[in-house]
């Protein structure tokens, strides 16, 4: 049997590809290793948002791959005298193309976004040739568009999982001037709502308790495909029809943009209880001047006034976010206005990047101003006021009842488990496997920046 071991980078959407090919590769035959030594192909699914993801995948191939001096034009060959397949699929496959093999030339594989359900039947192919030690075959390049690709991705590995992902759209029609996301994943194609409504139900008949939706723009899906009826998106009236659905508990969705929040979605936190209260709304900038620069079609104002709407619809609502510190352009008086904007919001918890140029981004032409040392040293900063507000709330929670999802054993501590709680805070507590999938009560005693600790006091839901 060929074994596969599959590396990825990034972010969940990219988790969700490298399960569904996974999935797809095990329906062929072939056999999944956590242990890249014990595999006859591996693939790297990577990332292309900032150029050190991108580096990393490049230099994990490049050891992975004979040496271009001694072994130029043959296959990667394991310790042990194996042949091995090494491929590189996803967002910077897609982003470089062919370009990678200037300095990956002995790459067996190179697959794009729209392909990914292509993988098995190129393995087959690579394998029923490469079964000597003779020279290699030509490198196998998929990078082309393919209608319908947003449908494949869809099989989930086998076993339950108390938690999922729910890829229902693929692409990105937004143009934000740091991003090159709409080149890597194309044009926003969405899932029928049906096809995403039938999945949850087979994940829960599995197991399965929660849900988050996946999308680049999650909030904006279906805006082309499917009709506004009463008033309520596609988007909305898909969360209606999942929040339907007995044995499913939760529902969390992820990224929106805060452009894409209108009254309806932001109403649905108050009629849909299994709507989690939890928002990731990226901000990228707290400055005007910064969000114009980027791209982003909204204010200062306006974020803030999403904000104060969602919490007046959920006065528990947990809020994370996306910033980009040391964009082309940024003052120490705009970052100031981003650090203001963390100490009103007061993140729960946030992804903070040291701005980096992207090639064939509308922000390339703008260079990389803004010293490294002056990048650092605003992230640090905004990571201090974080850890403050994160503290605070995590603290304001002691002695209370928090409703848990168990999930999984805790990585550490005798018979310690760990859930979250509809905010998405991490919450360990003492119990045995008996309570896996449940929905417990614990009561908190202790909290530090990111866990909570507690009590199991009874279980709410089976």
């Amino acid at each position: 049997m060929n074994r596969v071991f599959i590396r990825t980078y990034g972010c969940q959407m990219n988790e969700r590809d490298s399960e569904a090919v996974a999935a797809m590769l095990r329906s062929r035959g072939y056999s999944i290793v956590e242990d890249e030594s014990d595999a006859d192909v591996i693939l790297l699914n990577t990332c292309s948002v900032r150029d050190q993801a991108e580096q990393k995948a490049v230099g994990k191939a490049y050891r992975l791959l004979p040496s271009r001096k001694k072994r130029a034009g043959t296959a990667a060959v394991s310790a042990d005298g194996r042949r091995r397949i090494v491929g590189i699929m996803g967002c910077m496959a897609q982003n470089r193309g062919r370009a990678l093999l200037d300095a990956l030339p002995d790459l067996d594989l190179l697959v794009g976004t729209q392909k990914f359900h292509r993988v098995p039947e190129h393995l087959d192919k690579l394998l029923a040739t490469m079964r000597g030690l003779g020279p290699r075959p030509s490198t196998i390049v998929d990078l082309d568009e393919e209608a319908g690709s947003q449908n494949a991705i869809r099989m989930h590995e086998p076993g339950r999982k108390i938690s999922a992902f729910v890829s229902i759209m693929q692409g990105c029609d937004m143009r934000c001037a740091y991003c090159i996301v709409p080149k890597t994943r194309g044009r926003e194609r969405a899932r029928p709502p049906e096809d995403i409504v039938e999945e949850v139900r087979e994940l829960v008949a599995a197991g399965t308790r929660e849900v988050t939706l996946l999308g680049q723009i999650v909030n904006r899906y279906g805006l082309r495909e499917f009709p506004t009826r009463d008033g309520k998106s596609p988007f909305v009236q898909l969360l209606e029809k999942l929040s339907e659905i007995d044995g499913l508990r939760r529902i969390r969705f992820t990224s929106p943009h805060p452009s894409g929040f209108r009254e309806d979605l932001v109403d649905a936190y108050r009629r849909l209880p299994k709507l989690c209260n939890y928002i990731h709304l990226p901000a990228q900038s707290g400055s005007d001047k910064i969000l114009k620069a980027m791209r982003r079609p909204y204010t200062r104002e306006r974020f803030l006034a999403l904000v104060a709407a969602l919490r007046a619809a959920r006065e528990d609502m947990y809020f994370s976010t996306d910033v980009i510190v040391g964009f082309p352009g940024e003052t120490r008086e705009d970052f100031e206005l981003t650090r203001s904007l963390f100490e009103e919001v007061k993140f729960d918890m946030a992804y903070v990047f040291r701005y980096s140029v992207r090639a064939g981004t509308p922000a390339e032409a703008l260079g990389d101003p803004i010293p490294e040392e002056e990048k650092d040293a605003r992230n640090k900063e905004l990571l201090a006021v974080l850890e403050k507000h994160s503290l605070a709330r995590n603290a304001s929670l002691v002695g209370t009842e928090q409703e848990v999802l168990v999930e999984a054993r805790a990585k550490r501590g005798e018979n310690m488990f760990e859930g979250r709680n509809g905010g998405n805070r991490k919450i360990l507590f003492p119990a045995d496997e008996s309570f896996l999938g449940k929905t417990v009560a614990v009561k908190i005693e202790a909290a530090t920046v990111t866990a909570l600790t507690g009590t199991l006091v009874r279980v709410v839901a089976e």
